[in-house]
């Protein structure tokens, strides 16, 4: 934006103080007799007059290189006919366009960050939560051991292996603590926010429920990449534009108010204003500006390949993303239907044991099922969010403002 601004100035007159010193000896002279053809005269008035009125003088000699000259002027410049400027303003403004896009580029790569981690933080937070649910039915499972062992009716076994499943839970549940710190930490230094600040949690989980994968098109043509290369594009035409006008003229007026004299005098005489124009019109220049023509269309042609390249790339990686988020549909729908049997495997096994029919091991076993089932659910419902996250991303699709 300085870069344009700078060039917007461009029109707007140049106004600046110069001065210049010199002192010089010898060098080119020029005689001027005066004395040889004035001394005659003086000397016949002196004898009309009877006086000495009228003085003999020498003849002097004048060198061209002055002595202790100098000439300060304050000088107004000011372009009439320039297409150059014209060209440079609007290339800076194709170079603040791509700036822009760069720009807009790394916000759309942190808004995708940002959705990830914080789905991540999430599906920690939920982990852990399952965790816990499962040491809840686990710490019941060896209550109802304990109460069966002291009827007589249970077994020793089955109460050790019920502390055994507890400590295995402590030891997940901790681990799981772990990972939602690690997801709080890293989501927050995205946010720039310190490592403890709180976060904010939104009900996300439903919201894949409603994701139709199959009905979202692939369409790149929002990329700022994309848009980027258009203006390099514009850039580049823009430079050809200014090396075919070369042999416009350009025409500049200037006025100089200044003082020159020398023996470093000012006065009323030595000051001085100059008012003028200077016209430059180039008649050869060894065909250097056919050459950056050709070079300037190179570039151009160049611009254009890149711009075909980028959006087969670009299109390729959607359409990965787009994959990438039917499998994740996939593997979700299919998780639910795991959870489901998951849970209705436990319930009856559950009852049988109440029952007397199913063992102990067997429900331990359903439990097991039944919280790999939801663990499993979690985490493919927000690998379907953060695939959905980077399908918008490939695609542009959240609107930055």
């Amino acid at each position: 934006m300085n870069g344009l601004d700078a060039a917007r100035t461009m029109y707007l007159p140049n106004i600046s103080f110069e001065m210049t010193y010199s002192h010089a000896d010898g060098g080119r002279s020029i005689d001027l007799p005066i004395g040889d053809m004035l001394n005659p005269v003086y000397t016949t008035l002196n004898q009309l007059t009877q006086s000495q009125a009228f003085p003999q003088i020498e003849n002097q000699q004048i060198n061209f290189l002055p002595q202790h000259y100098y000439d300060a002027k304050i000088r107004t410049a000011v372009p009439i006919i320039n297409t150059d400027i014209k060209h440079n303003k609007h290339i800076r403004e194709q170079v603040v366009k791509m700036s822009q896009q760069e720009l807009e580029q790394y916000q759309r790569e942190l808004v995708k960050d940002i959705k990830i981690a914080y789905f991540n933080y999430l599906s920690a937070l939920e982990a852990r939560g399952i965790y816990e649910n499962a040491k809840i039915l686990a710490q019941e499972g060896r209550r109802v051991n304990e109460k069966l062992l002291e009827a007589g009716k249970g077994l020793p076994a089955y109460v050790i292996r019920a502390n055994a499943e507890l400590a295995q839970h402590d030891a997940k549940i901790a681990e799981a603590d772990q990972q939602v710190k690690n997801a709080k930490y890293y989501f927050n230094a995205l946010l720039n926010r310190d490592a403890e600040s709180p976060i904010e949690q939104v009900e996300t989980k439903q919201q894949a429920n409603g994701i139709q994968a199959l009905g979202l098109e692939v369409d790149v043509k929002e990329r700022e990449e994309l848009k980027a290369l258009d203006y390099n594009i514009a850039m580049q035409e823009s430079m050809i534009q200014m090396n075919k006008q070369v042999f416009i003229p350009k025409l500049s007026a200037f006025l100089d108010l200044g003082s020159q004299a020398e023996g470093m005098k000012v006065s009323r005489q030595s000051q001085y204003y100059m008012i003028g124009a200077q016209l430059t019109f180039p008649i050869f220049n060894g065909n250097r500006n056919k050459l950056k023509i050709q070079e300037s269309q190179i570039a151009v042609e160049e611009a254009k390949n890149k711009l075909d390249m980028a959006k087969q790339q670009l299109e390729l990686s959607a359409k990965v993303s787009k994959n990438e988020l039917l499998a994740a549909q996939k593997n979700y729908e299919s998780s639910k239907v795991q959870l489901e049997a998951a849970g209705s495997y436990q319930r009856l096994i559950l009852r049988g044991f109440n029952e007397g029919v199913n063992s102990y091991l067997e429900t331990i076993d359903a439990r097991s099922q039944y919280t790999n089932a939801q663990l499993a659910n979690n985490i493919a419902a927000y690998k379907l969010l953060s695939a959905l996250a980077k399908f918008e991303r490939e695609n542009a699709t959240y609107p930055l403002k």
